[in-house]
């Protein structure tokens, strides 16, 4: 996994509502829509959602989540190589944009439990979209940095 995809910022809301106000925080701040992407259990109004935001969801059968839908760049950082989402998970993939494999378990524990994987795809504004993320109550936001260098 050594492919370089650029970092991301990434936090997970308690529920669609949350979500919905983050994303709209994120878009009012400047952030670019074509940065952004959202991930979740599938539901009708999870989907509608990612449609109105980004564009149609593509839907998705996540390791340990089940069906997900989901739209941005992360999902193509997830899913690129031999093994994606499928096979290795949120929590399996998260180190190709630079998270460490804790943060990955963390992301997909909140993520199962019904939470919304929200990602921004801006390393020069990577401090913005994570105060917007904590502002709005992203859980365990975090800017992906880690390489794998000590």
């Amino acid at each position: 996994m050594n492919e370089e995809t650029g970092r991301f910022t990434v936090g997970v809301f308690q529920d669609l509502a949350w979500a919905e106000r983050g994303v709209d925080a994120l878009k009012n701040k400047g952030l670019a829509v074509e940065s952004l992407s959202i991930l979740g259990k599938s539901s009708p109004e999870l989907s509608a959602f990612i449609e109105r935001q980004l564009g149609a969801p593509q839907a998705l059968d996540v390791k340990d989540l089940g069906a997900t839908v989901a739209r941005g760049p992360l999902v193509a950082a997830l899913q690129g190589g031999d093994q994606g989402l499928g096979q290795l998970g949120i929590s399996g993939t998260m180190r190709r944009v630079g998270f460490q494999a804790h943060d990955g378990r963390i992301f997909d524990t909140l993520t199962a439990r019904g939470g919304v994987l929200v990602a921004i795809h801006s390393e020069p504004r990577a401090a913005d979209a994570l105060a917007v993320l904590h502002s709005y109550g992203g859980g365990n936001a975090a800017i992906g940095a880690w390489s794998g260098r000590v």
